[in-house]
């Protein structure tokens, strides 16, 4: 169940809630057990959903979920019928800013000091996966002329009891008034219905400024979900690293993640993170990792390289994490010179024949060029790469065939020595001749035929 705060003392969250209750029909319930400017009286229950009306910003809510059946002090706190604890709490909210019309969302809790609600150093459960799936609902329920963003960590409360997450409507009063946006806010939340708060993969982030435009990249782009966001000014709040690492663990429990990606120049930070028993990660790491399992990651980058040194996975690799584990993979060289050659021809396709084969394989030049060993599942494999490789020579070539454990490839071509023995001077006539076209040397014509020759390239496979 979804549990929903509306908080009396917020315009725009009175807006978001009368739209909540007209976009679906809802059961009106009492709670006598309650007082009514903290969630009792009378509230709304629908299959999955529950909302319930407090008088106090959200800010200054601790503990919300306890009115819903959920936290610390949910028995018998919720009254008669009370569902099970909730799954997720949503403080739909206003957002107040220089941005313009935005739909935004973000996770509370304060790295250093308590200015704003909660405490110095708490952290609220985040819900990494459910705030991945608002932001592609916002970008279907907006309106034309409102953007859709993610925020750092900031502000109270710092204790919920379940996960949970601000879903805004901003950012100043003509957006808090207007019926499109806070009837698009509701409907994005009627769309997480049954939506997970976690999924398997999730990190912390730290750095960078107060919208988050790299963590957003992340989570809209990648399969990885990002929990709290822990801003360059909530940093430097904070305070030295090594002497708040419990704010720094914190992060990672209520984010239930083991990975971080770091924005910036933070060693001190890194360290204490590693001490802690966390990793941090590249951004292209999370991206070259997606929908590739991890343990077949952690086991290709121990025998071929890391992935921020250029390591890249192929087709097969995701092919195994819809097919379960991927068997053993054997280690082998690329065939350097064959791999050039056909780069040289077609990056693209040479790549294709690479990625297409290979479950990983090494790379130059910032990943853009294979090079080096791969891991394949297979002799077979491999021996289909090179047949990739072979079809990409033959747009160049007039003939390619494997011979002998060498791949051969035969051109006939302009021969400048011929043309030289003939008399032709080097020059517009030697391009002339080239490019299929007779040349007059003392008054005699010289076909291009009658100056080529075939020649023989080897490639060792």
């Amino acid at each position: 169940m979804i549990a929903i705060v509306v908080s009396r003392a917020d315009s725009a969250s009175e807006r978001i809630g009368e739209h909540l209750l007209d976009l679906a029909d809802w059961e009106v319930r009492e709670d006598d057990s309650r007082p009514d400017a903290a969630g009792g009286g009378r509230y709304y229950r629908r299959e999955g959903f529950e909302l319930r009306e407090f008088d106090d910003l959200h800010l200054e809510l601790e503990d919300a979920a306890a009115a819903f059946g959920g936290g610390s002090d949910a028995p018998d706190s919720a009254g008669p019928d009370a569902p099970d604890s909730p799954d997720l709490l949503l403080f739909v909210s206003r957002h107040s800013g220089d941005t313009g019309p935005l739909l935004t969302a973000h996770f509370t809790g304060n790295f250093g000091p308590a200015e704003f609600g909660g405490v110095e150093g708490g952290l609220a459960e985040a819900c990494p996966n459910a705030h991945a799936r608002l932001l592609a609902a916002f970008d279907e329920r907006a309106p034309d002329d409102y953007e859709v963003g993610m925020e750092c960590t900031h502000h109270g409360p710092s204790s919920v009891g379940v996960p949970s997450m601000f879903v805004e409507l901003g950012s100043d009063e003509p957006q808090w008034s207007d019926p499109a946006g806070a009837r698009a806010v509701a409907r994005a939340v009627l769309d997480l219905q049954g939506v997970e708060p976690h999924r398997e993969r999730q990190v912390v982030g730290f750095g960078g400024g107060h919208y988050v435009p790299r963590f957003e990249r992340i989570e809209r782009e990648t399969d990885w979900a990002v929990g709290h966001v822990g801003a360059d000014w909530a940093l430097d709040a904070m305070g030295s690293p090594g002497s708040n690492r419990e704010v720094v663990r914190a992060a990672f429990a209520a984010s239930r993640a083991d990975r971080a990606v770091v924005e910036g120049d933070r060693p001190d930070l890194e360290a204490v993170v590693a001490d802690l028993g966390y990793e941090v990660v590249s951004e292209t790491w999370l991206r070259e990792t997606t929908g590739v399992p991890l343990d077949l990651v952690e086991r290709l980058e121990a025998d071929l390289s890391p992935v921020d040194e250029g390591l890249r996975f192929g087709d097969p690799a995701g092919d195994s994490a819809a097919d379960g584990p991927a068997t053993d993979c054997e280690v082998v060289d690329l065939p350097a010179d064959l791999l050039a050659e056909a780069q040289g021809i077609d990056a693209d396709a040479a790549r294709e024949a690479v990625a297409g084969n290979a479950v990983a394989f090494e790379t130059e030049q910032s990943g853009t060029r294979a090079a080096g060993r791969a891991a394949v599942r297979d002799p077979a494999d491999r021996e289909a790469l090179v047949d990739g490789l072979v079809d990409v020579l033959g747009e160049k070539y007039d003939s390619v065939a494997r011979e002998d454990g060498a791949v051969v490839a035969r051109e006939t071509g302009f021969d400048p020595e011929k043309a030289r023995t003939l008399g032709v001077p080097e020059g517009p006539a030697f391009g002339k001749l080239s490019a299929g076209e007779p040349v007059t040397v003392d008054g005699e014509e010289i076909a291009p035929e009658t100056v080529r020759s075939e020649r023989t390239h080897r490639f060792s496979v």
